[in-house]
This record gives structure tokens, C-alpha cells and sequence, in this order.
């Protein structure tokens, strides 16, 4: 509260634009503070951490819990492996805090800088970004076979906090497929380990996410088995950029490097748009129309997906006995919002919705680096660079990914295996706050007698 000036922006952001509510006044004069509602404590609050609120605040005083400290314990143990990812829109959002262009490609900089940090291994996120679309697609169609709709997709984690704490209803309508973060964490301790012979209990993965709500969800308890955790430690954005300046690394200074594991770092054009709005539906639409009629589609890109209007709708032509697809993309919990409560209405027919918590999509999650008196500047510059990287990338759809392939044939078996289903799957639950003292019954309560002040 040292650094808070009063300004109640992130209240504004998250009681109008994120319709989570979470934040509020609290105190009179000179105690006047920013506090969450009813005092609760973060973890017990309505809050989904999506991190809006640390984008919007002009002087610091919201941040994420730094843990730069223990990375760099991990990277100085000896006897630990570490294992880092980064997600794609990190490489798009990362180079202008150097001095390269906002949209930049900074992705073999980062490479080099993680090396230089001592990292053992580099993998990218983008890979699992295919590896979700392979088990999310085998899910969708399954579904849908069995007349159960509309299927949500679940790689965003502030989403997901959304929908356990405001609409439990609707997670039976989730799909149960880990976000990328966390399959990759997983694959990491398991497959990783077993091809290159290393003890996985000596692993540590590192996350590296444009998003505060990875924090959260490397800790949620089904993911995971006591001290084990699928996923070490998650870094945002702006943690990554202080701990290059903490050992001294300018990302202008490095030659560029590429990923040379060869199980699990290539990655297709569907996996990199994971990090846009509307990307996690693309690269569906390309894996389902490929699975249903043994062909790629005529055009890789779907552009009626690629609007970024708060919430859209889209018919695709499918085909096969699946015909033509209904599709919803939302991005921030205040279209989201609108949607779910159109769903619950019975007014919304969809059969696959889209949702990213932070408007944009990962591009300006709530991990990416601040902008100087703006919100969400650079989105736009970020996401047609990521569009940009799909299209120079020689393989555009998750199911051609070639380590993919290996990793299904030598060790998963097939999409939705029962052994893809145990370690990439998981289950949500109700985390709805139940109010113990409504209006209501304060109203009846009362009668003229009453002191109410």
C-alpha cells in the first residue's frame, strides 16, 4: 500500500471489465485502502487471478509473488536437472523490454538467454500446445458423437478459476484436457526422463508464462502428488526479464539459438497461435477436419475465426458424419460472462466455445510485461506475429508434428489412450463462495426496533 496511489483502477478493471468483483474500498481518510471484498484472503476470495489488475496499475503496487530466487537455486543444485518451457506468446511480448520492436520474434534470444542462465534443457510449450489439440479433438468428436454439447475448451487457467468459483454448474461441460503447461510438466517427468536416462526425480520444470493464473494452477492439488508437482515453479513474464537483468543478460547481446531436443520441442503453425484468441479453435478445426475426413482442410487458415471482437460465433464445415460445427470464441470474463449466462439461459446452440480469460488471449495476459500509460498496447502487433510464425512454419497442423507423432506411437499409444488419459486428463470442481448471511434474511430479520447504525 506504499506504492498504491488510490487510483481504484484495478478495482474498475475487475468489478467492469473481468466481472469478477473481487476488489474493493476499504477504510475512511487517510486509511483508505484497496482490499479484497469481505476481507477474505486471496485464495479464499472470488478472485480467479488472471492478473487484469496488475496490467492496469500505474505505480507497481500489484505484482505477482517473485520467485526468481528459487529458479536460480534450482540452476545452482548440481544434482537437479532443470527443465524449462516457454509459452508462445512469451517470444512475441518479451524482446520489447530490450529494445526490439513490440511483436518482435524473440524466440531463439530466449533460447541463448536460458543457456547462458545454465538451463539443461529448453523445450517449448508449443509442442504440448499440439499434443492438447491431438486429446482435445479425440475428445470433442467423442463428445459430440454422444450428443453431449457445447464443450468448453480448458487451457486457460483463470478460466477455469472462473468456472469453479462462478459457474460450477457448467464444468461438466469442460473438457477434461490439461492446458499445455501442465501436459508438458507431466511429459517432461515421465516420457522425457525414460528416452534420455535421466532419474525423474532429479527433474525440475520451469515454467516461463505470459499469465499470472499458471502460479496458481501448478499448485492446484489434482495435479500433482504432495511435494510432487507436475510443474516446479512458473515465471511470468516480467519475473523472466528480471532475473536475465539479475545475471546480467541482454537479450541484444545473444546470438540467437534454436530448440535441438529431439522429443519434444518442435512444434507446428497450429501450436504457436495457441497464444491469441480464437488460436486454441483454429488449430482444433484443423486436427478435427483431418480426423473426420482423412484429408487436410484446402486452406490452414480459417479466417472467420480470426476476428477480435469480446465474444464471436462461427459455423465450419467439418464434414463426415460431424457436418457443420458451431463454434463461440470469448476473450475477458466479461464476455465470457455474457456467454455463460446465455448457456444457462438454454439461449446460446454451440457446440465448441473458446474462452481466454484476458482480453486478447495469452498476447497481454496478466503476466506480460506493463505498458507506459496504456492497456493492452501491443496486442494486436503480437498476434499477427504469431499469425506470421504459423505461416512460415513448415508443418501448420498438431497432428503432422513429427516428435508428436513419436510420443503418441512410442509411448501414449493414441489420443485418448487410457494411458494419454491418465497422465494428460484431469477433473474440475464446485469452489463457489456460499454467502452465510444474505440481504434477504438480514430483511427479515429486521423490524422497526431494530438499531441498524
Amino acid at each position: 500500500m506504499t506504492k498504491c496511489v488510490r487510483c481504484q483502477r484495478c478495482i474498475a478493471i475487475c468489478r467492469h471489465g473481468q466481472t469478477v468483483d473481487a476488489l474493493e474500498v476499504t477504510g475512511f481518510g487517510q486509511d483508505t485502502a484497496v482490499g479484497l471484498r469481505h476481507g477474505l484472503s486471496q485464495a479464499e476470495s472470488t478472485c480467479v487471478t488472471c492478473g487484469q489488475c496488475v496490467l492496469v496499475c500505474p505505480t507497481g503496487a500489484l505484482g505477482e509473488r517473485d520467485e526468481t530466487d528459487r529458479v536460480l537455486d534450482y540452476l545452482f543444485d548440481p544434482e537437479i536437472v532443470t527443465v524449462f518451457q516457454f509459452a508462445p506468446a512469451v517470444r512475441v511480448g518479451f524482446g520489447e523490454e530490450f529494445g526490439f520492436p513490440a511483436g518482435t520474434n524473440v524466440e531463439g534470444q530466449i533460447i541463448a538467454a536460458l543457456r547462458s542462465l545454465g538451463a539443461d534443457i529448453v523445450l517449448d510449450t508449443n509442442f504440448a500446445a499440439d499434443v492438447v489439440i491431438m486429446e482435445e479433438s479425440a475428445e470433442l468428436l467423442r463428445r459430440l458423437q454422444g450428443g453431449q454439447r457445447p464443450i468448453f475448451t480448458s487451457c486457460c487457467p483463470a478460466w477455469i478459476n472462473f468456472a469453479e468459483r462462478h459457474y460450477p454448474d457448467l464444468l461438466p461441460l469442460l473438457s477434461s484436457t490439461k492446458s499445455p503447461q501442465q501436459c508438458l510438466g507431466v511429459i517432461a517427468k515421465t516420457y522425457l526422463p525414460e528416452r534420455m536416462g535421466i532419474a525423474p526425480a532429479r527433474i525440475r520444470v520451469i515454467s516461463i508464462m505470459p499469465c499470472v493464473a499458471k502460479k496458481d494452477e501448478r499448485t492446484r492439488p489434482q495435479l500433482g502428488e504432495g511435494d510432487r508437482r507436475e510443474v516446479d515453479l512458473v515465471l511470468t513474464t516480467r519475473e523472466f526479464a528480471r532475473l536475465l537483468k539479475r545475471r546480467g543478460l541482454d537479450l541484444r547481446s545473444l546470438a540467437p539459438s534454436t530448440f535441438d531436443n529431439p522429443y519434444m520441442s518442435a512444434y507446428s503453425g497450429a501450436g504457436a497461435i495457441f497464444g491469441t484468441t480464437g488460436g486454441v479453435m483454429e488449430a482444433a478445426v484443423r486436427t478435427m477436419y483431418q480426423i473426420v475426413n482423412g484429408r487436410e482442410l484446402d486452406h490452414a487458415e480459417v479466417v472467420p475465426l480470426r476476428g477480435f471482437e469480446g465474444l464471436r460465433t462461427a459455423a465450419v464445415e467439418v464434414g463426415g458424419a460431424v457436418g457443420t460445427v458451431k463454434v463461440a470464441m470469448a476473450h475477458g470474463l466479461g464476455p465470457t460472462r455474457v456467454l455463460c449466462e446465455r448457456i444457462r439461459a438454454g439461449e446460446a446452440d454451440f457446440d465448441f466455445i473458446e474462452i481466454m480469460a484476458c482480453p486478447g488471449g495469452c498476447v497481454d495476459g496478466g503476466g506480460n510485461l506493463r505498458s507506459k500509460k496504456a492497456y493492452r498496447r501491443n496486442a494486436l502487433k503480437r498476434r499477427d506475429t504469431l499469425f506470421a510464425i504459423d505461416r512460415a512454419t513448415p508443418v501448420r497442423q498438431s497432428h503432422n508434428n513429427p516428435q508428436v507423432q513419436a510420443l503418441y506411437r512410442d509411448f501414449l499409444g493414441s489420443p485418448f489412450s487410457e494411458q494419454a488419459h491418465q497422465l494428460l486428463h484431469t477433473w474440475y470442481s464446485d469452489r463457489s463462495l456460499a454467502m452465510t448471511l444474505t440481504v434477504k434474511e438480514i430483511w427479515g430479520e429486521l423490524n422497526m426496533s431494530t438499531t441498524i447504525y
